[in-house]
């Protein structure tokens, strides 16, 4: 049996081990039945014909079988939400129940669960978790300000051009690189051909639909509209599709947590105007990304054959931000803090991700992909200091370099290796 590799979110359920419900949700494969196997003592695997039998039988199981109690894939049979939902509210006692599992199919009947169920998102692995490194910085501690920035890694640009097409997937990272490439294909055909399926959602081309996903892929870590998403998925070739199918496509592939973007920032209080809204696309994992828009490790580090992007700049750049996008939410969750991402409605200035405390003062972070960081490269997290002053708890940029340090102006620099939670 393959060792468990503990995971961040591990610590968060530690913290919340008094909860009577929890579901951990998240795109299939990132390991959500593994980490709630670790606290679980009975198992009812609903994606097994065995399981699903007995508790369609008798309902009644769900408080007979030794707590805590773990749900597997409960989505298989959604009243089995509402069965853990009326035991809590029959007094269950702390500690009984594990959810794990993506969104009902539409049209399923279920309580949302507020009050009784709490849910918790499961991400791929971060580089934390995969090991890359030891990670010396803390996000949390950057959050609270008290972070103490040093450290020093041997990671350098192809060892994260590799992670980021080695996909942070517990079963699938470590294969061969050829049975890798197998896999992630394999995972996104099942999600065209059977998942979108199970989810109510009828595909009926799935061409169109593959070719939607490379246009999201191609416009990771941008802000382009949906509209212009669309229009490359298209090309030219066939019949457009009608919005409103993509608009299905997009909601169905947000309930089975493959779409992970980051919402644009509202401050609190009033210190910015005119901010844009949109959301900057993210898949839920940059392999996928890569796998979609058919290139590789050498064709990232020699920019040959890539795809060009929807937008200015270079795919390996976007892809770098995805990764380091997936690892701050990873951390950020755990402490609680809120991601985000910053730009004026006239593009003028932007921030790559900010990071809200419940109190409202932020974490700024910077992506880029260099090595060393020049003033220019700071030049909006001043800006964004200038503007909210004492609400700015710290402000980082996140590199491929070697070193992490504090620059005379204050900024932090860390390499992405060295960052944890």
């Amino acid at each position: 049996m393959v060792a468990y590799v503990p995971r961040v979110i591990d610590g968060l359920l530690d913290e919340l081990a008094d909860l009577r419900a929890i579901s951990i949700h998240g795109p299939r494969g990132v390991g959500k039945t593994s980490t709630a196997r670790q606290r679980a003592r009975t198992v009812l695997r609903l994606d097994t014909e065995r399981d699903l039998e007995r508790l369609i039988a008798d309902p009644g199981l769900i408080n007979m079988l030794e707590r805590p109690l773990l749900v597997d894939e409960w989505q298989a049979w959604p009243e089995s939400w509402n069965l853990v939902r009326h035991a809590v509210d029959d007094g269950a006692p702390s500690a009984s129940f594990l959810l794990t599992g993506s969104s009902p199919p539409q049209g399923a009947r279920i309580h949302s669960g507020a009050g009784r169920i709490v849910g918790l998102r499961m991400r791929p692995m971060s580089l934390a978790e995969r090991g890359v490194s030891a990670s010396t910085v803390s996000l949390a501690r950057l959050l609270d300000g008290s972070a103490e920035i040093g450290g020093r890694t041997d990671v350098v640009l192809e060892d994260y051009v590799e992670e980021i097409v080695a996909s942070g997937f517990p079963a699938i990272r470590g294969l061969p690189a050829r049975l890798r490439r197998a896999e992630l294909d394999s995972y996104l055909d099942n999600v065209v051909q059977r998942e979108m399926i199970d989810q109510g959602y009828p595909v009926r081309r799935p061409d169109t639909l593959r070719r939607w996903l490379a246009a999201y892929a191609a416009a990771s870590s941008a802000t382009v509209s949906y509209e212009k998403i669309l229009r490359a998925a298209v090309g030219g070739e066939g019949p457009q599709p009608a919005k409103t199918t993509t608009v299905r496509y997009r909601d169905a592939l947000t309930d089975l947590w493959l779409l992970d973007p980051v919402e644009a920032w509202m401050p609190s209080r009033n210190h910015l105007e005119r901010l844009g809204r949109a959301v900057k696309h993210q898949l839920a994992d940059p392999a996928l990304a890569a796998r979609l828009l058919g290139v590789g490790a050498d064709a990232l580090l020699g920019r040959r054959d890539a795809p060009r992007p929807l937008r200015d700049g270079t795919l390996l750049g976007a892809l770098f931000e995805s990764l380091v996008s997936l690892d701050v939410k990873v951390y950020a969750d755990n402490a609680e803090g809120r991601v985000r991402h910053l730009r004026d409605a006239k593009g003028r200035h932007e921030v790559d991700l900010v990071v809200e405390r419940d109190d409202g003062r932020v974490l700024a972070v910077e992506v880029k992909l260099a090595a060393t960081v020049r003033d220019e490269h700071v030049k909006h997290l001043h800006w964004l200091r200038d503007r909210i002053g004492d609400d700015l708890v710290d402000a980082v940029v996140i590199t491929t370099g070697n070193e992490a340090y504090r620059r005379a102006d204050g900024i932090a620099v860390v390499p992405a290796a060295l960052l944890g939670p």
